[in-house]
């Protein structure tokens, strides 16, 4: 009986676990189809909506500016200890002019994205650059702007 029982509550739990992998979508689906409807001069704001929803982001300084987003992630292998692994990352940008007609779009996807480039230089360090005079006044200014001291203690009450 008991291991009847082991048997019906083992094939339950398996029964349950399925081997799909679970993606994560962000943003507007199927983005890179739906852009293909909006059509240069002809398509205005309504239309925009109609087909898109609302933006995912709006133009700082400019209205007329929709940005739309998709982003699909999906759990890579158990080995890999469940980092996600990105399947598409896709930008629509459409800009309209004064009457809601758009005027350009953008279409950019995972290989269109440009890699930041990051530069070698370092940045010098200004205060090693300071005269054996300076360190030596550094205290004498510091005693002149604080003569008794007040200031230093109280940073170290706070």
């Amino acid at each position: 009986m008991k291991k009847k029982l082991l048997l019906i509550i083992l094939t339950f739990f398996i029964s349950n676990c399925t081997l799909n992998k679970v993606i994560k979508v962000h943003g507007v689906s199927f983005l890179e189809k739906k852009h293909e409807q909006i059509t240069l001069n002809k398509s205005n704001k309504n239309d925009i909506i109609k087909i898109l929803g609302p933006p995912s982001t709006k133009g700082i300084f400019n209205d007329d500016l929709f940005i739309y987003i998709e982003r699909k992630t999906s759990s890579s292998r158990v080995i890999k200890l469940g980092k996600k692994k990105l399947i598409t990352n896709n930008v629509l940008i459409l800009e309209m002019n004064n009457r809601g007609i758009v005027i350009n779009k953008i279409f950019l996807n995972k290989e269109k994205m440009q890699d930041l480039e990051f530069t070698k230089d370092l940045t010098g360090i200004t205060y090693a650059n300071r005269s054996f005079v300076r360190d030596a006044l550094s205290g004498l200014i510091k005693k002149i702007n604080d003569p008794l001291g007040k200031k230093r203690r109280k940073i170290k009450k706070d």
